[in-house]
Parts: structure tokens; C-alpha cells; sequence
């Protein structure tokens, strides 16, 4: 995924920079309008991130610039504006969401992967029992179990592993959990995850040929359902390595 990012806002831009590019993904900055839109107008991305008040060009002139030209690229505008008239404004002009700061970077990615994959059909099924080869959590009764023993965990360690199992099979950053589990909005430069996913890893994985939690080195962390046992060959490390 490619994206543009029109932010005059430094913070805010890096905020979302990092965020993405930990995922994988490529994001162009612009700090102000004109340059943004120029960039809109002679590149290929898979979507815009505008925000409302910028130097130059007005986050909407660009949104309404580049409909006038049949550019229908998936738009996201920014703003601090979160008025409903100034919602239903922005979303007349041309934008496809609108989403006001201060925002979550898990509810950005949503939207943008939403924007992108809209006609994809896939859906958001929310379960009462998330399964990993022989760990069960049950959502209903708090209770997690390996092999059919149960395992005690402490509040954020629950949380923890429970986003972690919603997202199964998939790479989950430094940035989403600091979000979701611990409700961060930025980095607060502590090992607060490592020490967390180190315990949480002691209760579940110990023990057991099959470890459930990796870490994908310099990214983030996984929960792989496989049966097989870690491997470096797939690229996956243990969090204590």
C-alpha cells in the first residue's frame, strides 16, 4: 500500500508515517497544500490522508480539485474541526471519510484498509472464543486454557493476548499495541511491551514444543497457529533471543 499524507503538522505526520511504514507499508509526506496536491495529481497512490487546515491550498480545495478532475482516489480528510456541519462539509466536497483528531492509529488503518478494500465483502465477526492450535480463550467466561489446563492471567495480559488472537496470522506493531492494550498515542520509549509479551509468553508458551507468540525482529509480534515449533527459517524469533 502506498499512501500520501498532507500534514503541516510534523507530529501528527510522523505519527502516521511510523505507523504505516512499520506495517510494511510507503507514505509520502507533504507538509503543505500545493505540494500536496501536485503529488495527488502525478503519482500513484492507493489513498489520501488530508488534513483540513494547511499552508497554501485549504485540505478541501484539494479534495474538490482533484474530483473536478475524475481522480477518484480513496480520501480520508484530518481536522480538529469535528463539528457536524463541518463533518457533512467535508464529506460533500468530495472526501470518503472524515476523521477528527485526536485519532487512534489503529481507527485510521481500519479506515484507510475499509476505503481500499471496500468491495473485498470481508466482514468483522466478532467471536466469544479465539482459538490458537491448543489455546482457547473464552471471551464470555474470562478464561484462557492450553491443552485444556488453565492459565491465570493478570487484566492487561488478558487484553494483550486477546488482541493479539483477533489478529491471528498477522504481524501486529510496537505502535497498535501501545494503542489498544495500553492506550498510547505515541511512544513512550519504555519496554513496557517486552517486559508484558515476556511474561505473558513464560504462562502460555512454557513448556510447550509449539510457542504460539513470536517476534518478527525490528517489527512487531505474531501468534501463529501452525504446529510446527519456532523457526528462523520463516523468519520468526524467539522474544528472549
Amino acid at each position: 500500500m502506498k499512501l500520501l499524507v498532507i500534514e503541516d503538522d510534523k507530529k501528527v505526520s510522523q505519527f502516521i508515517e511510523r505507523g504505516f511504514k512499520e506495517l510494511g507499508h510507503n507514505v509520502d509526506i507533504a507538509e503543505e497544500g500545493k505540494t500536496g496536491l501536485f503529488l495527488a495529481m502525478t503519482e500513484q497512490y492507493d489513498a489520501l490522508i488530508v488534513d483540513r487546515m494547511l499552508p497554501g491550498i485549504e485540505g478541501l480545495t484539494i479534495v474538490q480539485t482533484l474530483r473536478a478532475a475524475s481522480n477518484k482516489i480513496p480520501i480520508i480528510v484530518l481536522s480538529a474541526m469535528g463539528k457536524v456541519d463541518d463533518r457533512v462539509k467535508g464529506l460533500r466536497s468530495g472526501a470518503d471519510d472524515y476523521l477528527v483528531k485526536p485519532f487512534a492509529f489503529e481507527e485510521l488503518l481500519a479506515r484507510v484498509e475499509v476505503l481500499i478494500e471496500r468491495c473485498s465483502g470481508k466482514g468483522d465477526v466478532r467471536q466469544t472464543e479465539l482459538v490458537a492450535h491448543d489455546l482457547v480463550m473464552d471471551l464470555l467466561a474470562r478464561k484462557v486454557t492450553r491443552n485444556g489446563v488453565e492459565i491465570e492471567l493478570q487484566s492487561r495480559e488478558f487484553r494483550l493476548l486477546e488482541y493479539l488472537l483477533r489478529n491471528k496470522g498477522q504481524m501486529v506493531t510496537r505502535t497498535m499495541l501501545l494503542e489498544h492494550v495500553w492506550d498510547y498515542h505515541f511512544d513512550p520509549q519504555t519496554n513496557v511491551i517486552d517486559v508484558h509479551i515476556s511474561r505473558l509468553r513464560n504462562k502460555i508458551d512454557k513448556g510447550f514444543e509449539n510457542k504460539i507468540i513470536k517476534t518478527i525482529r525490528g517489527s512487531g509480534y505474531i501468534i501463529d497457529d501452525s504446529i510446527h515449533s519456532i523457526s528462523d527459517e520463516q523468519g520468526f524469533h524467539d522474544i528472549n533471543d
